[in-house]
């Protein structure tokens, strides 16, 4: 039976408000933890005296696993979202797993690298099961008129209370004094607990005001799990008859991979190369603040020189971002490519989605975008473990036999600097695969399929 959208328009109700606020709450995490702290106080504190090299390789790794583990767990809780079985308790639950996993990060030790990563995985396994609940419960409280001006209502609340933490979290460890903490590094373990008091503060409005339309029956809860393996199935066969929708999202893979590895792995490039932290966490907070209105102008962009041009200009700019990155010497150099990430991160993002809506069934665009969704998961596998393994290699390849301290250091930057010129391999080959997806042949065939005269 074909489920409609409520059509209301309580843009402005609390049940809005609700939902959108969680995007303020856990967008903390985001930037204070993943982009921002984590990093530096894991090659700083977590792993000090650890080779530098090591240490990227140990934190990319760590993320390329968790980002796997969400992937793979993502079919199956897309299944239970899909069923309408307690959306929003699942949602709380895992909030509640990344609340607390981000509060102990307080307690790991100096030199106790292996738990910070242990600890900080389990943070971004909270992180991205919520999110798909999160994402499910949109059109619970959205009318269909109403569902994208309420979207773009969590995303810009997220973009603000992201940075807004992050800044207050900033002027901690420049002036830990002002705020009566002894020094930087207690500042930081307290930013910490920071994210994860605001972000359990601020899920209550979602726990109170968010309502839930419940359509499950007792024992489908169980049935979720198998159901989630069929779905993705039963999804990969359709998408493996309209080959133009399957290009696309192998290019949309690989171009994404690369972003979310210079989201995730930018900072500890920068410590590679000797730069502080208070330099790299001023570049973040350019990303921040240039990001939110550079989506919108990039959307208006696309209109002028259409979605297709669009995306293979910023794959452009993001090559050009990482082959600079490669030769760049100051921290001036740092910030100016900080701006320009931030100019063409949220357009790529936007652009992407709107682009796969072209080529896909209108009448399944929920199935599909589940598939979507999943692939998007799955980024920033390739280019953490890629930027680790490069390192290592070079490291290993350059290293001599009784180095100095001054060829130490100079090995390890130019390995950094080969790892993150591997990045640009993931561009190349999903710009190369863009390139020969055909957006009018792939209208063509949705519409002869859903005349029922192709494969189903």
């Amino acid at each position: 039976m074909k489920k409609t959208r409520r059509k209301n328009g309580a843009g402005h109700s609390k049940s809005v408000w609700g939902w959108a606020i969680y995007d303020w709450a856990n967008s903390a995490f985001a930037t204070t933890v993943m982009a921002g702290f984590f990093p530096i106080f894991f090659k700083q504190y977590w792993s000090a005296g650890t080779d530098v090299n090591l240490s990227t390789a140990q934190l990319g790794f760590s993320n390329s696993a968790a980002s796997l583990f969400v992937a793979c767990m993502a079919p199956v809780l897309g299944a239970v979202a899909d069923k309408g079985f307690a959306k929003k308790r699942f949602l709380l639950s895992f909030a509640l797993l990344g609340i607390v996993m981000t509060a102990s990060l307080f307690w790991v030790e100096k030199g106790e690298w292996f738990a910070a990563v242990c600890v900080y995985a389990l943070g971004v396994v909270g992180f991205s099961g919520a999110n798909v609940f999160y994402d499910s419960l949109l059109p619970d409280v959205a009318g269909e008129d109403r569902i994208d001006a309420v979207s773009s209502l969590g995303f810009s609340l997220g973009y603000l209370g992201g940075g807004l933490l992050f800044l207050i979290n900033v002027l901690m460890t420049r002036n830990p004094g002002v705020f009566g903490l002894p020094d930087a590094q207690v500042a930081v373990r307290v930013s910490f607990l920071s994210v994860a008091m605001w972000w359990a503060a601020f899920s209550l409005f979602t726990l109170f005001w968010v309502p839930e339309a419940r359509h499950s029956k007792p024992g489908q809860k169980t049935a979720a799990i198998p159901a989630g393996f069929r779905q993705l199935l039963s999804t990969f066969r359709k998408v493996k008859h309209l080959r133009w929708v399957f290009l696309f999202l192998l290019a949309y893979f690989f171009y994404m991979d690369g972003v979310s590895t210079i989201i995730r792995m930018a900072v500890d490039y920068g410590l590679s190369l000797g730069f502080g932290k208070n330099e790299l966490i001023l570049a973040l907070l350019i990303v921040q603040f240039v990001g939110f209105p550079a989506a919108l102008a990039f959307g208006r962009f696309s209109r002028i020189v259409g979605a297709r041009r669009s995306i293979y200009l910023a794959i452009l700019v993001y090559i050009g971002i990482t082959l600079g990155g490669t030769m760049m010497q100051s921290v001036r150099d740092f910030y100016l490519l900080a701006a320009m990430i931030g100019l063409v991160q949220g357009g790529i993002q936007a652009l992407s989605r709107s682009y796969y809506s072209r080529l896909i069934p209108w009448d399944s665009s929920g199935e599909y975008y589940g598939f979507f969704n999943m692939l998007g998961k799955f980024a920033a596998i390739l280019g953490p473990a890629l930027m680790g393994g490069v390192g290592l290699m070079v490291r290993q390849l350059l290293m001599p036999s009784s180095p100095s301290e001054q060829e130490l250091v100079q090995v390890g930057q130019l390995a950094a600097r080969w790892s993150l010129g591997s990045v640009v391999l993931l561009f190349l080959i999903g710009g190369a695969l863009f390139f020969f997806v055909d957006e009018e042949k792939g209208r063509e065939q949705v519409s002869y399929l859903s005349a029922g005269k192709g494969a189903s």
